[in-house]
């Protein structure tokens, strides 16, 4: 019986052992912090790594600090121009202060929340329609604003703010797709006005190059015409002038009875018909002498 009682004894101070090194020791990891509390005191933060706390005495809360992001629902607001607006919205916070983050606030993200809310309908109060519908970056840019304004009391830093989605009266989304189909069949009126000056233009430009490829052409053709006729009539010439000094160089080697005989063949030619003739040449007495003084030699 001894020996169970301590046995037992072992087993019970072994359960306490076990209990107190799992309460005793934390294991933080890089992106954690624990924010402790001894007897409701905080003693600030610890971490990352191998954390030994008092236990039944000091209490943890652990903090993460990576980047976070958070759905803020659909918020129904009015603009400026009272038309009342559905937008949801994304926004991305990051702890830098653990203890603050802590101590200063119950429940950051719900008091966030709160903040984001009431927020986006004061920034969508103060726009028109148009602007809220058009200006999407610059309600981002204030969202973030503010919410950074409000947030960074309690150690956090909103990083980003970004709208998802902006439903617009029923309404004005008709009015929206009618300008729409205005502006495509205007953008394809004005589309096919410029294909048909350009087509036009490139009729026009073809017209005008064909025209003057055909001048030149009209214009080789000629200048090749007139050089043609030009060295035409150069070698008809040269032929005349080679036939005349041929036949002034035959005419040098004819005498003068060939000559006497060749005439009164020729007047013999000319007496012939049928109607009479009285023919006498200028020449007839040259030509008897010749032909008298041809006939005594």
């Amino acid at each position: 019986m001894d020996f169970q009682v301590v046995y037992c004894l072992i087993g019970v101070i072994v359960l306490i052992v076990l209990v107190f090194l799992a309460s005793a020791l934390k294991i933080v990891a890089e992106y954690q912090r624990l924010v402790v509390f001894r007897l409701g005191r905080c003693i600030g933060e610890k971490g990352p790594g191998l954390v030994i706390l008092i236990p039944f005495i000091d209490r943890a809360v652990r903090v993460d600090l990576r980047e976070q992001v958070r759905e803020i629902p659909v918020q129904t607001s009015i603009t400026a121009d009272n038309a009342p607006i559905s937008i949801d919205f994304l926004w991305y916070y990051k702890v830098f202060d653990p203890v603050q983050s802590v101590l200063a606030v119950g429940s950051f993200e719900l008091a966030a929340q709160g903040i984001a809310t009431t927020t986006l309908r004061s920034v969508i109060g103060g726009i028109m329609l148009d602007g809220v519908l058009s200006e999407r970056e610059k309600i981002n840019q204030a969202l973030r604003a503010r919410l950074d304004e409000v947030t960074e009391r309690w150690g956090v830093k909103v990083t980003n703010v970004e709208i998802r989605e902006i439903i617009p009266p029923r309404e004005v989304q008709e009015s929206m797709n009618r300008q729409l189909t205005a502006e495509r069949t205007r953008r394809a009126v004005v589309t096919e006005s410029t294909g048909t000056r350009e087509a036009a233009i490139n009729v026009a430009e073809g017209d005008r190059q064909a025209a003057i490829l055909k001048a030149e052409g009209m214009k080789q053709a000629a200048i090749l015409a007139a050089q043609g006729e030009r060295e035409a009539q150069l070698l008809r010439a040269e032929g005349y002038s080679l036939a005349l000094e041929k036949i002034f160089g035959v005419a040098q080697t004819v005498d003068s009875k060939t000559m006497t005989l060749q005439y009164f063949e020729t007047l013999k030619n000319m007496a012939q018909g049928a109607s009479t003739k009285y023919i006498f040449p200028m020449e007839f007495t040259s030509l008897l002498n010749d032909f008298v003084k041809s006939r005594e030699k």
